[in-house]
C-alpha cells in the first residue's frame, strides 16, 4: 500500500469516528473533513510524512468534536512512538530529508554559535565590559539569522522571501552599529530593548513564507513563539546542570574552567540554543502545545489576583506608579506576559466551545491589566507634560498606547463573547491582525528614536 493509500485508509477510519455523532448531518462532516484534510496538507508541506501529518492534524482538531477527541487520544502513543521514538518519516526519501534537516539545523546552530565569537576577530570582547555596549544592541543581529536561515531552508523559500529578510537582517544591523550610541545611554537601552524584538518579526516572516497574510499562519508563529520559549528554558536548565558539572570536576583537578565557561560555553550555548530551540518546534510538532496551554491556564488565575490586588493597593494607599526606567521596563514586561497570556490561550482554545469560567477570568485578567495601563500612561503623561520627553519615556508612552489599543479592544471582544453576542474568532483575527502594529513599532524605536533625541 502507497503512503497516499494509507492516508486515505485513516481518512476512512476518521469519517467513521465522526459519523457515528447523530446531530451530525452529512455537510457537517463533510467540513470536517475538509478542515482535516486542509491541515494535513500543510503540515506535509513543512516537512511531515502523511501519516505523521494526519496524526498530527487530528490531534490539533480533537477539540472541534468529542469523536475527534476520542480518535485523537486513541492514536495518541502511536504518535509519540513515531514523533521521538521510532524516528518514521515515511520512507526514505522521508529519512534522507530528515538527515538534511538535521546537518542544516547544526550547520546554523555552528553559525550562530560562531557569530558571537566573530566580533572578537575585531577587537570586540566579551570579557571587556566596556565592549558590551557593541554585544548588548546586536545579539538579535547575531544570532536570529541563522533561526530565520534555516526556517527559510526547511519552507524552501522563493529568492523573493530570503531577499527580503536578508534587507531587514541586514537594515537592523544598520541600525545597531551606524548610530553613535553612547554607553551609558537612553538610546543605547531602547535600541537594546526593542531590536530583538524587531528582528524576531522578520524572523516571522521566515516562519510564515509565503502564507503571510492569513490570520491561520500568523497564530501559528504565536504557537511557535510560545513553544520556543519552553524549549529554551528547558535547554538552559539543562545547560546550567552541565556547567556546574564542568566548574565542579575540573576545579577538582586544580584547573579554572571560569573564563571557558564564560566567554565559550555560555554565550556560545545560548546563541545555539535558539536554533536548537526552533529545530525542536519543528521537529515535534504539537508535542508541547499540550504544555503551554496548561501553563497559561495555571499562571492566568494567578496573575489576575496578583494585579487586582495591586489596583486595590493603589485605591487604598493613593500612591501613585513610579515611571523611573527599570519601572517602566517592569510594568510594561507585566502587561507583556498579560498579552502573552491572552495570545497563547486563544491560539490553543477551541473555537466552536462556548464561554465558560476560564472565559471570563481572562476578561477580568485583560481588565485589570488594561486599568494598570491607563495608571501608568497618566504618570508618564504628567511626567513628560512637567519635565520634558526623555527617549525611554517617549518609547513607553508610544508602547503602553499600543497595548492600550490592544486591551481595550480585546477586553472588549472577550465582553461580547462572553455574552454570546461574537464568535471567538473575531478575538483570534483581532490579535493575528495587531502582531504587525508591534513589529512597526519595534522598526521606529530602533531606526528613529536615536536620532530624534540626539543619541541621548
Amino acid at each position: 500500500m502507497t503512503a497516499r493509500d494509507d492516508l486515505e485508509a485513516q481518512f476512512a477510519q476518521w469519517r467513521q469516528y465522526v459519523e457515528r455523532r447523530r446531530e451530525l448531518r452529512p455537510s457537517d462532516a463533510d467540513e470536517l473533513e475538509d478542515h482535516l484534510r486542509g491541515s494535513v496538507d500543510t503540515l506535509v508541506a513543512t516537512g511531515l510524512s502523511p501519516d505523521e501529518a494526519f496524526l498530527v492534524a487530528v490531534k490539533r482538531m480533537g477539540s472541534l468534536d468529542e469523536l475527534s477527541r476520542e480518535f485523537a487520544r486513541e492514536h495518541s502513543d502511536r504518535l509519540w512512538k513515531q514523533l521521538v521514538l521510532t524516528g518514521d518519516t515515511g520512507g526514505p526519501a522521508g529519512d534522507r530529508r530528515s538527515r538534511r534537516e538535521l546537518w542544516v539545523m547544526i550547520g546554523c546552530t555552528v553559525g550562530a554559535a560562531a557569530s558571537v565569537k566573530v566580533p572578537e576577530l575585531f577587537g570586540q570582547r566579551l570579557a571587556d565590559e566596556s565592549d558590551l555596549s557593541f554585544y548588548a544592541p546586536n545579539i538579535g543581529v547575531l544570532t536570529l539569522p541563522w533561526l530565520a536561515a534555516f526556517l527559510l531552508w526547511r519552507r524552501r523559500a522563493g529568492v523573493r522571501l530570503v531577499a527580503v529578510v536578508a534587507a531587514l537582517f541586514a537594515l537592523g544591523a544598520i541600525g545597531a552599529n551606524a548610530y553613535p550610541l553612547a554607553d551609558p545611554s537612553q538610546s543605547l537601552a531602547i535600541t537594546s530593548l526593542h531590536l530583538p524584538i524587531a528582528l524576531w518579526f522578520v524572523v516571522a516572516l521566515a516562519y510564515v513564507a509565503e502564507e503571510w497574510r492569513t490570520s491561520r499562519r500568523r497564530m501559528d508563529f504565536v504557537r511557535f513563539t510560545g513553544e520556543c520559549l519552553i524549549y529554551f528554558v528547558l535547554i538552559a536548565l539543562g545547560g546550567g546542570v552541565l556547567t556546574g558539572f564542568v566548574a565542579g570536576t575540573f576545579q577538582a583537578i586544580g584547573l579554572d574552567p571560569e573564563v571557558f565557561i564564560s566567554q565559550w560555553m555560555l554565550p556560545c550555548g545560548a546563541a545555539g540554543a535558539v536554533v536548537v530551540a526552533g529545530w525542536l518546534v519543528e521537529a515535534k510538532q504539537s508535542v508541547v502545545e499540550n504544555i503551554a496551554p496548561v501553563l497559561t491556564r495555571l499562571f492566568t488565575p494567578l496573575f489576575t489576583a496578583v494585579l487586582l490586588t495591586f489596583l486595590g493597593a493603589v485605591v487604598v494607599t493613593s500612591n501613585g506608579i513610579d515611571v523611573e526606567r527599570e519601572a517602566l521596563i517592569l510594568f510594561d514586561l507585566l502587561l507583556v506576559v498579560v498579552l502573552g497570556l491572552l495570545l497563547y490561550s486563544v491560539s490553543a482554545r477551541d473555537p466552536l466551545a462556548p464561554p465558560g469560567p476560564f472565559d471570563v477570568l481572562q476578561l477580568a485578567l485583560v481588565v485589570s491589566a488594561l486599568a494598570i495601563d491607563v495608571l501608568v500612561l497618566l504618570e508618564i503623561t504628567g511626567r513628560i507634560t512637567g519635565y520634558g520627553t526623555t527617549p525611554n519615556k517617549a518609547a513607553a508612552l508610544g508602547e503602553n498606547v499600543i497595548l492600550l489599543a490592544n486591551l481595550a479592544w480585546s477586553a472588549w471582544l472577550l465582553f461580547a463573547f462572553v455574552r454570546r453576542r461574537t464568535p471567538f474568532t473575531a478575538i483570534e483575527r483581532w490579535q493575528t491582525w495587531y502582531l504587525p502594529v508591534y513589529a512597526a513599532w519595534a522598526w521606529i524605536v530602533v531606526l528613529v528614536f536615536p536620532p530624534l533625541f540626539d543619541f541621548v
